[in-house]
Protein backbone atom coordinates (compact mmCIF):
# COMPACT_ATOMS: atom_id res chain seq x y z
CA UNK A 1 0.00 0.00 0.00
CA UNK A 2 1.42 3.24 -0.53
CA UNK A 3 0.74 6.20 1.40
CA UNK A 4 0.55 9.56 0.66
CA UNK A 5 1.56 12.89 2.69
CA UNK A 6 -1.34 15.16 2.99
CA UNK A 7 -0.79 18.21 0.60
CA UNK A 8 -0.46 21.73 2.63
CA UNK A 9 1.82 24.57 2.49
CA UNK A 10 5.59 24.63 2.95
CA UNK A 11 7.09 25.54 6.12
CA UNK A 12 8.12 28.99 5.96
CA UNK A 13 12.60 29.08 6.14
CA UNK A 14 13.88 30.18 9.79
CA UNK A 15 15.36 33.91 9.46
CA UNK A 16 18.71 35.03 11.67
CA UNK A 17 18.78 38.59 12.24
CA UNK A 18 22.21 40.69 11.62
CA UNK A 19 24.14 40.07 14.74
CA UNK A 20 22.64 36.63 16.27
CA UNK A 21 24.54 34.23 13.91
CA UNK A 22 28.36 33.96 13.92
CA UNK A 23 30.45 32.00 11.10
CA UNK A 24 30.75 29.12 13.22
CA UNK A 25 26.57 28.62 12.67
CA UNK A 26 26.55 28.40 9.17
CA UNK A 27 25.67 25.07 7.72
CA UNK A 28 25.17 23.23 4.12
CA UNK A 29 21.85 24.68 3.21
CA UNK A 30 22.00 28.25 4.51
CA UNK A 31 21.54 31.28 2.61
CA UNK A 32 23.82 33.97 3.28
CA UNK A 33 25.15 37.06 1.60
CA UNK A 34 28.72 37.04 0.78
CA UNK A 35 31.37 39.28 -1.09
CA UNK A 36 31.74 38.48 -4.98
CA UNK A 37 34.40 40.31 -7.05
CA UNK A 38 33.28 41.56 -10.46
CA UNK A 39 34.93 41.89 -13.60
CA UNK A 40 36.80 45.29 -14.17
CA UNK A 41 36.97 45.31 -10.32
CA UNK A 42 35.04 46.28 -7.33
CA UNK A 43 32.90 43.51 -5.48
CA UNK A 44 28.97 43.10 -4.69
CA UNK A 45 26.61 41.48 -2.21
CA UNK A 46 25.15 38.49 -3.32
CA UNK A 47 22.88 35.78 -1.98
CA UNK A 48 24.93 32.41 -1.65
CA UNK A 49 23.82 29.28 -0.92
CA UNK A 50 26.10 26.93 0.80
CA UNK A 51 26.40 24.04 -0.66
CA UNK A 52 29.56 22.29 1.73
CA UNK A 53 32.09 23.57 4.23
CA UNK A 54 35.97 22.65 4.47
CA UNK A 55 38.83 23.51 6.34
CA UNK A 56 41.86 25.06 4.34
CA UNK A 57 44.61 22.96 3.63
CA UNK A 58 47.52 23.59 5.85
CA UNK A 59 51.23 24.08 4.47
CA UNK A 60 52.99 20.87 3.54
CA UNK A 61 55.82 21.58 6.35
CA UNK A 62 53.46 22.43 8.77
CA UNK A 63 54.01 20.48 12.10
CA UNK A 64 51.95 17.26 13.04
CA UNK A 65 50.90 18.43 16.39
CA UNK A 66 48.83 21.50 16.06
CA UNK A 67 49.50 25.11 18.19
CA UNK A 68 47.38 26.22 21.28
CA UNK A 69 46.03 28.75 18.87
CA UNK A 70 45.29 26.28 16.07
CA UNK A 71 42.87 24.51 19.16
CA UNK A 72 41.45 27.42 21.03
CA UNK A 73 41.35 30.24 18.37
CA UNK A 74 40.42 33.52 19.79
CA UNK A 75 37.14 34.72 19.77
CA UNK A 76 36.01 37.98 18.26
CA UNK A 77 33.32 40.14 19.75
CA UNK A 78 30.66 38.39 17.31
CA UNK A 79 31.46 35.40 18.54
CA UNK A 80 33.51 33.78 15.70
CA UNK A 81 37.81 34.14 16.07
CA UNK A 82 39.54 35.06 13.13
CA UNK A 83 41.90 32.37 12.86
CA UNK A 84 38.30 29.98 12.16
CA UNK A 85 37.18 32.30 9.74
CA UNK A 86 39.99 32.16 7.86
CA UNK A 87 40.70 28.75 7.75
CA UNK A 88 36.83 27.53 6.66
CA UNK A 89 35.77 27.79 3.04
CA UNK A 90 32.15 27.54 1.53
CA UNK A 91 31.30 26.12 -1.91
CA UNK A 92 28.52 28.04 -2.97
CA UNK A 93 25.92 28.44 -5.57
CA UNK A 94 25.16 32.21 -6.86
CA UNK A 95 22.10 33.19 -6.51
CA UNK A 96 19.93 33.77 -10.13
CA UNK A 97 23.91 32.49 -11.63
CA UNK A 98 24.39 29.66 -13.47
CA UNK A 99 25.79 26.27 -11.56
CA UNK A 100 29.11 26.41 -13.44
CA UNK A 101 29.92 29.04 -11.70
CA UNK A 102 29.32 27.42 -8.34
CA UNK A 103 33.02 28.01 -6.60
CA UNK A 104 35.05 27.88 -3.16
CA UNK A 105 34.78 30.95 -1.14
CA UNK A 106 36.64 32.17 1.80
CA UNK A 107 34.35 32.47 5.35
CA UNK A 108 35.85 36.03 5.29
CA UNK A 109 33.87 37.44 2.37
CA UNK A 110 30.67 36.27 4.31
CA UNK A 111 28.41 39.96 4.81
CA UNK A 112 27.90 39.44 8.63
CA UNK A 113 25.37 42.47 8.12
CA UNK A 114 22.73 40.48 6.66
CA UNK A 115 20.32 38.25 7.57
CA UNK A 116 20.99 34.34 7.07
CA UNK A 117 18.29 32.11 5.93
CA UNK A 118 18.20 28.84 7.07
CA UNK A 119 17.55 25.55 5.26
CA UNK A 120 14.02 25.01 4.70
CA UNK A 121 12.88 22.42 7.56
CA UNK A 122 11.16 18.91 6.56
CA UNK A 123 7.69 18.38 7.32
CA UNK A 124 7.41 15.14 9.61
CA UNK A 125 6.18 11.97 7.76
CA UNK A 126 2.71 11.03 7.61
CA UNK A 127 1.42 14.77 8.56
CA UNK A 128 -0.02 17.92 6.93
CA UNK A 129 3.25 20.07 5.57
CA UNK A 130 1.65 22.80 7.69
CA UNK A 131 3.82 25.25 9.70
CA UNK A 132 3.06 24.60 13.49
CA UNK A 133 2.36 27.73 15.82
CA UNK A 134 5.85 27.44 17.84
CA UNK A 135 7.90 27.36 14.23
CA UNK A 136 5.65 30.43 13.43
CA UNK A 137 6.42 32.25 16.39
CA UNK A 138 10.21 31.51 16.22
CA UNK A 139 10.51 32.75 12.57
CA UNK A 140 8.42 35.62 13.98
CA UNK A 141 11.24 36.46 16.41
CA UNK A 142 13.93 36.34 14.00
CA UNK A 143 15.90 33.66 14.18
CA UNK A 144 15.69 30.17 15.85
CA UNK A 145 18.88 32.12 18.77
CA UNK A 146 16.56 35.15 19.22
CA UNK A 147 15.45 34.44 22.46
CA UNK A 148 19.11 33.77 23.38
CA UNK A 149 19.10 30.10 23.59
CA UNK A 150 22.58 28.42 22.20
CA UNK A 151 21.99 26.29 18.88
CA UNK A 152 24.63 23.63 19.43
CA UNK A 153 22.76 21.55 16.23
CA UNK A 154 23.61 24.01 13.69
CA UNK A 155 27.52 24.32 14.54
CA UNK A 156 29.09 22.73 11.55
CA UNK A 157 31.54 20.22 12.73
CA UNK A 158 34.07 21.43 10.57
CA UNK A 159 34.70 24.50 12.60
CA UNK A 160 34.35 22.61 16.21
CA UNK A 161 37.61 22.60 18.30
CA UNK A 162 39.65 19.75 17.74
CA UNK A 163 43.04 18.61 18.54
CA UNK A 164 43.50 17.55 14.91
CA UNK A 165 45.89 19.59 13.13
CA UNK A 166 44.61 21.75 10.49
CA UNK A 167 44.61 20.55 6.56
CA UNK A 168 42.61 18.31 4.45
CA UNK A 169 41.22 16.37 7.23
CA UNK A 170 37.77 18.23 6.90
CA UNK A 171 37.53 16.88 3.87
CA UNK A 172 39.66 13.81 3.18
CA UNK A 173 36.36 12.34 3.91
CA UNK A 174 33.83 14.03 1.64
CA UNK A 175 36.19 13.78 -1.31
CA UNK A 176 37.75 10.06 -0.89
CA UNK A 177 33.77 8.94 -0.68
CA UNK A 178 32.71 10.63 -4.02
CA UNK A 179 35.96 8.77 -5.12
CA UNK A 180 35.51 5.32 -4.16
CA UNK A 181 31.89 5.71 -4.67
CA UNK A 182 31.83 6.44 -7.98
CA UNK A 183 34.34 3.13 -8.57
CA UNK A 184 32.40 0.74 -6.38
CA UNK A 185 29.47 1.60 -8.24
CA UNK A 186 30.78 0.54 -11.37
CA UNK A 187 32.28 -2.82 -10.03
CA UNK A 188 29.12 -3.16 -8.89
CA UNK A 189 26.89 -2.94 -11.74
CA UNK A 190 26.41 -6.33 -13.66
CA UNK A 191 25.91 -4.31 -17.25
CA UNK A 192 28.08 -1.39 -17.03
CA UNK A 193 25.58 0.59 -16.26
CA UNK A 194 24.48 2.00 -12.89
CA UNK A 195 21.35 4.03 -12.99
CA UNK A 196 19.12 6.48 -10.22
CA UNK A 197 16.20 7.72 -11.26
CA UNK A 198 15.26 11.42 -9.71
CA UNK A 199 11.86 12.16 -7.79
CA UNK A 200 11.32 14.83 -10.37
CA UNK A 201 9.60 14.21 -13.60
CA UNK A 202 11.75 16.66 -15.31
CA UNK A 203 14.94 14.92 -14.53
CA UNK A 204 14.61 12.70 -17.62
CA UNK A 205 15.28 16.21 -19.46
CA UNK A 206 18.89 15.77 -18.85
CA UNK A 207 22.16 14.39 -20.98
CA UNK A 208 23.61 11.97 -19.29
CA UNK A 209 26.07 10.47 -21.77
CA UNK A 210 27.78 7.07 -22.06
CA UNK A 211 31.67 6.27 -23.26
CA UNK A 212 33.16 5.77 -19.86
CA UNK A 213 30.32 8.42 -18.65
CA UNK A 214 27.30 6.63 -19.30
CA UNK A 215 23.78 7.81 -18.29
CA UNK A 216 22.16 8.28 -14.77
CA UNK A 217 18.40 8.56 -15.83
CA UNK A 218 17.25 6.81 -18.86
CA UNK A 219 14.14 5.57 -17.40
CA UNK A 220 14.45 1.49 -18.23
CA UNK A 221 13.49 -0.31 -15.31
CA UNK A 222 16.66 -1.39 -13.94
CA UNK A 223 16.63 0.24 -10.98
CA UNK A 224 16.18 -1.07 -7.93
CA UNK A 225 13.11 -0.46 -5.22
CA UNK A 226 14.17 1.19 -2.28
CA UNK A 227 17.88 2.32 -3.95
CA UNK A 228 18.76 5.25 -1.91
CA UNK A 229 21.10 8.11 -3.43
CA UNK A 230 24.84 9.50 -1.86
CA UNK A 231 22.94 11.44 0.94
CA UNK A 232 21.33 8.56 2.51
CA UNK A 233 17.55 10.05 0.76
CA UNK A 234 15.55 7.29 -0.91
CA UNK A 235 15.30 7.32 -4.13
CA UNK A 236 11.87 6.79 -5.72
CA UNK A 237 10.77 5.98 -9.12
CA UNK A 238 9.64 8.76 -11.37
CA UNK A 239 5.72 8.88 -12.32
CA UNK A 240 4.94 8.04 -15.51
CA UNK A 241 2.28 9.85 -16.34
CA UNK A 242 1.43 11.54 -19.82
CA UNK A 243 0.61 14.99 -17.63
CA UNK A 244 4.51 14.77 -17.08
CA UNK A 245 5.55 14.77 -20.75
CA UNK A 246 8.20 17.31 -21.51
CA UNK A 247 7.04 20.74 -23.53
CA UNK A 248 8.51 22.57 -25.81
CA UNK A 249 9.38 26.13 -25.03
CA UNK A 250 9.97 29.36 -26.85
CA UNK A 251 14.40 30.07 -27.76
CA UNK A 252 14.27 32.78 -25.55
CA UNK A 253 12.46 30.81 -22.63
CA UNK A 254 14.88 27.46 -23.22
CA UNK A 255 17.89 30.06 -23.45
CA UNK A 256 16.81 31.41 -19.96
CA UNK A 257 16.46 28.28 -18.45
CA UNK A 258 19.63 27.20 -19.39
CA UNK A 259 21.77 30.05 -18.48
CA UNK A 260 20.28 30.25 -14.78
CA UNK A 261 20.49 26.04 -14.66
CA UNK A 262 23.26 24.68 -16.50
CA UNK A 263 21.32 22.04 -17.04
CA UNK A 264 17.99 20.71 -18.93
CA UNK A 265 16.82 19.29 -15.15
CA UNK A 266 14.96 21.77 -12.62
CA UNK A 267 15.17 19.14 -9.82
CA UNK A 268 15.81 20.49 -6.17
CA UNK A 269 16.79 16.92 -5.44
CA UNK A 270 18.91 16.04 -7.74
CA UNK A 271 22.26 14.44 -6.12
CA UNK A 272 25.13 16.88 -6.76
CA UNK A 273 28.57 16.44 -6.20
CA UNK A 274 30.72 19.62 -5.03
CA UNK A 275 32.89 21.04 -7.63
CA UNK A 276 36.80 19.93 -6.15
CA UNK A 277 38.85 20.91 -8.54
CA UNK A 278 40.14 24.87 -9.30
CA UNK A 279 42.48 25.33 -12.52
CA UNK A 280 43.50 23.03 -15.02
CA UNK A 281 46.50 23.76 -17.30
CA UNK A 282 46.66 21.69 -20.34
CA UNK A 283 49.38 22.86 -23.13
CA UNK A 284 49.28 26.61 -23.07
CA UNK A 285 45.99 27.03 -21.67
CA UNK A 286 44.81 27.10 -18.34
CA UNK A 287 40.75 26.67 -18.11
CA UNK A 288 38.40 26.60 -14.98
CA UNK A 289 36.93 23.32 -14.02
CA UNK A 290 33.05 23.77 -13.84
CA UNK A 291 32.18 20.48 -11.98
CA UNK A 292 33.22 17.44 -9.87
CA UNK A 293 35.80 15.07 -11.31
CA UNK A 294 37.23 12.05 -8.80
CA UNK A 295 40.78 12.73 -9.25
CA UNK A 296 42.74 11.85 -6.83
CA UNK A 297 41.97 13.28 -3.31
CA UNK A 298 45.27 14.64 -3.01
CA UNK A 299 44.74 17.26 -6.38
CA UNK A 300 41.77 18.94 -4.49
CA UNK A 301 43.21 21.52 -2.65
CA UNK A 302 46.12 22.85 -5.74
CA UNK A 303 45.29 25.90 -7.83
CA UNK A 304 46.16 24.43 -10.60
CA UNK A 305 46.60 20.47 -12.04
CA UNK A 306 49.19 20.00 -14.98
CA UNK A 307 48.46 17.91 -17.49
CA UNK A 308 49.90 16.56 -20.57
CA UNK A 309 48.16 17.89 -23.27
CA UNK A 310 49.52 14.30 -25.36
CA UNK A 311 49.00 11.36 -22.85
CA UNK A 312 46.53 13.20 -20.64
CA UNK A 313 48.70 12.47 -17.52
CA UNK A 314 48.31 14.75 -14.50
CA UNK A 315 50.89 16.27 -11.62
CA UNK A 316 50.35 18.40 -9.37
CA UNK A 317 53.09 20.99 -10.21
CA UNK A 318 54.69 22.55 -12.94
CA UNK A 319 58.37 21.12 -12.48
CA UNK A 320 56.47 17.45 -12.34
CA UNK A 321 55.34 18.30 -15.54
CA UNK A 322 58.44 19.64 -17.52
CA UNK A 323 60.33 16.08 -16.23
CA UNK A 324 57.34 14.01 -17.23
CA UNK A 325 57.89 15.74 -20.91
CA UNK A 326 61.07 14.67 -21.20
CA UNK A 327 60.35 11.48 -21.25
CA UNK A 328 57.03 11.76 -22.88
CA UNK A 329 57.18 10.25 -26.64
CA UNK A 330 53.13 10.57 -27.52
CA UNK A 331 52.56 13.12 -29.80
CA UNK A 332 49.30 12.46 -30.87
CA UNK A 333 46.20 10.69 -29.92
CA UNK A 334 47.46 6.52 -29.41
CA UNK A 335 44.94 5.63 -32.05
CA UNK A 336 44.27 5.28 -36.23
CA UNK A 337 44.13 8.69 -37.82
CA UNK A 338 41.07 8.19 -39.94
CA UNK A 339 40.60 11.84 -41.22
CA UNK A 340 42.84 14.68 -41.95
CA UNK A 341 41.74 17.71 -43.79
CA UNK A 342 43.69 21.50 -44.19
CA UNK A 343 41.88 24.29 -44.81
CA UNK A 344 43.27 26.09 -47.68
CA UNK A 345 42.54 29.94 -45.88
CA UNK A 346 43.61 29.70 -42.75
CA UNK A 347 45.99 27.31 -42.77
CA UNK A 348 44.74 24.88 -40.09
CA UNK A 349 45.38 21.06 -40.43
CA UNK A 350 42.62 18.93 -38.63
CA UNK A 351 42.65 15.28 -37.84
CA UNK A 352 40.20 13.06 -36.53
CA UNK A 353 41.68 9.63 -34.38
CA UNK A 354 40.02 6.23 -33.60
CA UNK A 355 40.70 4.65 -29.90
CA UNK A 356 39.64 1.65 -29.01
CA UNK A 357 39.23 1.85 -24.83
CA UNK A 358 40.47 -1.70 -24.73
CA UNK A 359 43.37 -1.46 -25.96
CA UNK A 360 44.41 2.10 -24.51
CA UNK A 361 42.81 1.45 -21.10
CA UNK A 362 44.81 4.27 -19.10
CA UNK A 363 44.82 6.84 -22.08
CA UNK A 364 40.77 6.82 -22.45
CA UNK A 365 40.32 7.21 -18.50
CA UNK A 366 42.72 10.15 -18.16
CA UNK A 367 40.28 11.75 -21.01
CA UNK A 368 37.12 10.85 -18.87
CA UNK A 369 38.53 12.46 -15.93
CA UNK A 370 39.17 15.60 -18.22
CA UNK A 371 35.82 15.82 -19.80
CA UNK A 372 34.04 15.10 -16.36
CA UNK A 373 35.13 18.18 -15.37
CA UNK A 374 32.77 20.11 -17.75
CA UNK A 375 30.49 17.76 -17.71
CA UNK A 376 27.64 17.86 -15.32
CA UNK A 377 25.09 14.98 -14.54
CA UNK A 378 27.37 12.14 -15.68
CA UNK A 379 28.47 9.26 -13.32
CA UNK A 380 31.89 8.50 -14.64
CA UNK A 381 32.99 4.75 -14.45
CA UNK A 382 36.43 2.85 -15.23
CA UNK A 383 35.08 0.33 -18.01
CA UNK A 384 36.07 2.03 -20.58
CA UNK A 385 36.12 -0.66 -22.94
CA UNK A 386 32.84 -0.95 -24.57
CA UNK A 387 33.55 2.55 -26.38
CA UNK A 388 35.34 3.52 -29.58
CA UNK A 389 36.76 7.22 -28.98
CA UNK A 390 36.30 9.54 -32.30
CA UNK A 391 39.48 12.67 -30.75
CA UNK A 392 39.57 15.70 -32.56
CA UNK A 393 42.63 17.43 -32.80
CA UNK A 394 44.49 20.71 -34.67
CA UNK A 395 48.56 20.05 -35.64
CA UNK A 396 51.20 22.08 -36.13
CA UNK A 397 55.31 21.71 -35.91
CA UNK A 398 54.48 20.36 -32.28
CA UNK A 399 52.27 17.52 -32.31
CA UNK A 400 47.88 17.35 -32.39
CA UNK A 401 46.29 19.27 -30.06
CA UNK A 402 43.61 17.66 -28.15
CA UNK A 403 40.17 20.07 -29.31
CA UNK A 404 37.21 17.69 -28.43
CA UNK A 405 35.89 14.07 -28.76
CA UNK A 406 33.14 11.71 -28.89
CA UNK A 407 32.54 8.23 -28.06
CA UNK A 408 30.24 5.82 -29.33
CA UNK A 409 29.53 2.07 -28.36
CA UNK A 410 30.84 -0.96 -30.20
CA UNK A 411 27.64 -2.35 -30.04
CA UNK A 412 24.75 -0.52 -29.20
CA UNK A 413 20.90 -1.83 -29.09
CA UNK A 414 19.65 1.74 -29.81
CA UNK A 415 21.41 2.87 -32.40
CA UNK A 416 23.35 5.32 -31.01
CA UNK A 417 26.12 7.21 -32.68
CA UNK A 418 27.30 9.14 -29.82
CA UNK A 419 27.32 8.31 -26.43
CA UNK A 420 29.42 11.41 -25.01
CA UNK A 421 30.82 14.53 -26.76
CA UNK A 422 32.50 17.49 -25.55
CA UNK A 423 34.64 20.47 -27.02
CA UNK A 424 37.09 21.56 -24.35
CA UNK A 425 36.36 25.22 -22.92
CA UNK A 426 38.95 26.74 -24.70
CA UNK A 427 38.15 25.35 -28.62
CA UNK A 428 34.59 26.53 -27.57
CA UNK A 429 32.12 28.79 -30.17
CA UNK A 430 35.05 28.38 -33.16
CA UNK A 431 32.62 25.77 -34.91
CA UNK A 432 34.32 22.52 -33.45
CA UNK A 433 31.59 21.31 -31.90
CA UNK A 434 29.23 21.12 -35.08
CA UNK A 435 32.30 19.56 -36.86
CA UNK A 436 32.47 17.04 -33.92
CA UNK A 437 28.24 16.25 -34.47
CA UNK A 438 28.73 16.47 -38.47
CA UNK A 439 31.68 13.57 -38.33
CA UNK A 440 29.45 11.38 -36.22
CA UNK A 441 26.82 11.73 -38.52
CA UNK A 442 29.36 10.96 -41.55
CA UNK A 443 30.31 7.88 -39.73
CA UNK A 444 26.75 6.96 -39.82
CA UNK A 445 26.00 7.21 -43.35
CA UNK A 446 29.44 4.73 -43.50
CA UNK A 447 27.44 2.75 -41.68
CA UNK A 448 24.54 2.86 -43.46
CA UNK A 449 22.34 3.57 -40.33
CA UNK A 450 20.23 6.16 -38.72
CA UNK A 451 22.17 7.34 -35.73
CA UNK A 452 20.88 9.33 -33.13
CA UNK A 453 22.99 10.98 -29.56
CA UNK A 454 22.21 9.87 -26.30
CA UNK A 455 19.12 11.32 -24.74
CA UNK A 456 18.23 13.43 -22.82
CA UNK A 457 20.65 15.97 -24.10
CA UNK A 458 22.78 18.51 -21.64
CA UNK A 459 22.04 22.19 -21.93
CA UNK A 460 25.16 22.41 -24.80
CA UNK A 461 24.55 19.46 -26.17
CA UNK A 462 20.89 20.21 -27.28
CA UNK A 463 21.96 23.59 -28.61
CA UNK A 464 24.23 22.35 -30.52
CA UNK A 465 22.39 19.71 -31.83
CA UNK A 466 19.42 21.44 -32.33
CA UNK A 467 21.79 24.01 -34.77
CA UNK A 468 22.78 21.44 -36.48
CA UNK A 469 19.67 19.62 -37.03
CA UNK A 470 18.29 23.19 -38.05
CA UNK A 471 20.97 23.89 -40.86
CA UNK A 472 21.34 20.37 -42.53
CA UNK A 473 17.31 20.04 -42.40
CA UNK A 474 16.54 23.60 -44.19
CA UNK A 475 19.65 23.45 -46.82
CA UNK A 476 18.02 19.66 -47.64
CA UNK A 477 14.32 21.31 -47.70
CA UNK A 478 15.79 24.15 -49.99
CA UNK A 479 17.61 22.16 -52.75
CA UNK A 480 14.73 19.24 -53.03
CA UNK A 481 12.27 20.54 -55.33
CA UNK A 482 10.42 17.62 -55.57
CA UNK A 483 8.01 16.33 -52.80
CA UNK A 484 9.80 14.65 -49.36
CA UNK A 485 8.84 12.47 -46.59
CA UNK A 486 10.23 12.35 -43.25
CA UNK A 487 11.52 9.20 -43.88
CA UNK A 488 13.23 10.32 -47.35
CA UNK A 489 14.91 13.39 -44.85
CA UNK A 490 16.19 10.63 -42.48
CA UNK A 491 17.53 8.36 -45.38
CA UNK A 492 19.34 10.88 -47.06
CA UNK A 493 20.93 12.65 -43.86
CA UNK A 494 21.20 9.79 -41.09
CA UNK A 495 18.98 11.66 -38.39
CA UNK A 496 16.49 9.44 -36.94
CA UNK A 497 13.28 10.29 -37.66
CA UNK A 498 12.19 11.31 -34.04
CA UNK A 499 15.06 14.10 -34.74
CA UNK A 500 13.82 15.21 -37.41
CA UNK A 501 10.19 15.25 -36.59
CA UNK A 502 10.91 16.70 -33.13
CA UNK A 503 13.52 19.74 -34.97
CA UNK A 504 10.75 20.37 -37.75
CA UNK A 505 8.42 20.76 -34.51
CA UNK A 506 10.89 23.14 -32.71
CA UNK A 507 11.07 25.48 -36.30
CA UNK A 508 7.49 25.22 -36.93
CA UNK A 509 7.77 23.82 -40.01
CA UNK A 510 4.75 21.26 -39.79
CA UNK A 511 1.26 23.28 -41.83
CA UNK A 512 -2.52 21.83 -41.77
CA UNK A 513 -3.06 21.93 -45.63
CA UNK A 514 -6.16 20.25 -47.31
CA UNK A 515 -6.60 17.56 -44.95
CA UNK A 516 -2.83 16.57 -44.23
CA UNK A 517 0.37 17.93 -42.54
CA UNK A 518 3.29 19.49 -44.87
CA UNK A 519 6.45 20.52 -44.56
CA UNK A 520 6.66 24.23 -44.93
CA UNK A 521 9.77 26.22 -44.43
CA UNK A 522 8.66 29.46 -43.16
CA UNK A 523 10.37 33.13 -43.62
CA UNK A 524 11.63 33.11 -39.64
CA UNK A 525 12.99 29.69 -39.91
CA UNK A 526 15.22 30.42 -43.60
CA UNK A 527 16.22 33.80 -42.05
CA UNK A 528 17.37 31.93 -38.82
CA UNK A 529 19.27 29.56 -41.58
CA UNK A 530 21.17 31.97 -43.82
CA UNK A 531 22.27 33.65 -40.43
CA UNK A 532 24.05 30.37 -39.70
CA UNK A 533 25.27 29.88 -43.65
CA UNK A 534 27.19 33.16 -43.22
CA UNK A 535 29.04 32.33 -40.49
CA UNK A 536 30.96 29.69 -42.96
CA UNK A 537 31.53 26.95 -40.49
CA UNK A 538 33.98 24.11 -40.54
CA UNK A 539 32.60 21.46 -42.74
CA UNK A 540 33.90 17.13 -42.97
CA UNK A 541 34.86 16.31 -46.30
CA UNK A 542 33.95 12.89 -46.68
CA UNK A 543 35.90 11.92 -49.00
CA UNK A 544 38.89 12.82 -46.50
CA UNK A 545 37.54 9.77 -44.22
CA UNK A 546 40.00 6.50 -44.58
CA UNK A 547 37.49 4.73 -42.18
CA UNK A 548 35.73 1.40 -42.38
CA UNK A 549 33.06 0.00 -40.07
CA UNK A 550 34.41 -2.38 -37.11
CA UNK A 551 33.37 -5.80 -37.06
CA UNK A 552 33.42 -7.06 -32.94
CA UNK A 553 32.79 -11.00 -32.36
CA UNK A 554 30.67 -11.92 -29.62
CA UNK A 555 34.10 -13.17 -26.98
CA UNK A 556 35.11 -9.38 -28.12
CA UNK A 557 31.97 -7.34 -26.99
CA UNK A 558 32.07 -9.75 -24.09
CA UNK A 559 32.94 -7.88 -20.42
CA UNK A 560 36.95 -8.85 -19.80
CA UNK A 561 37.96 -9.58 -23.09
Amino acid sequence: MVHTVPEGPLLPAPISAPGTYTISDIRAGCKVTMRRPIPGGGEEERLAEVLSIRQKPSPRNASATPSKAEVDPPETANGSGDSVTEQIEFFVHWHLFNKRLDEWVSATRVVLTKDLEWPRPKAPPGTATTATTATATATAAGSPAASGTATPTLTHPAVTKAATPLGRAGSVSLLKKATIASASQALSSPSGIGQKRKEHPDDTMEEDDGASIVSESVGDGMELDGAESDDGSSVVPAALDPRFAPTYMGKETEIEKLRHSGSMTQSVNEVQRVKNLNRIQIGKNEVEAWYFSPYPVEYAYLDVIFLCEFCLGYFPSQFMLGRHLKSCTLRHPPGNEVYRSKDETSGEEISFFEIDGKRQNTWCRNLSLLSKCFLDHKTLYYDVQPFLYYVMTTNDVHGCHLVGYFSKEKESAENYNVACILTLPQHQRKGYGKLLIEFSYELSKREMKLGSPEKPLSDLGLLGYKAYWMEIIIELLNDCHDDISIEEIANRTSITQNDVMWTCQQLGLFKYYKGQYVLCVTDQAMEQYKRAKAKQRKRIKPERIIWKPPVFSRDQLRFGY
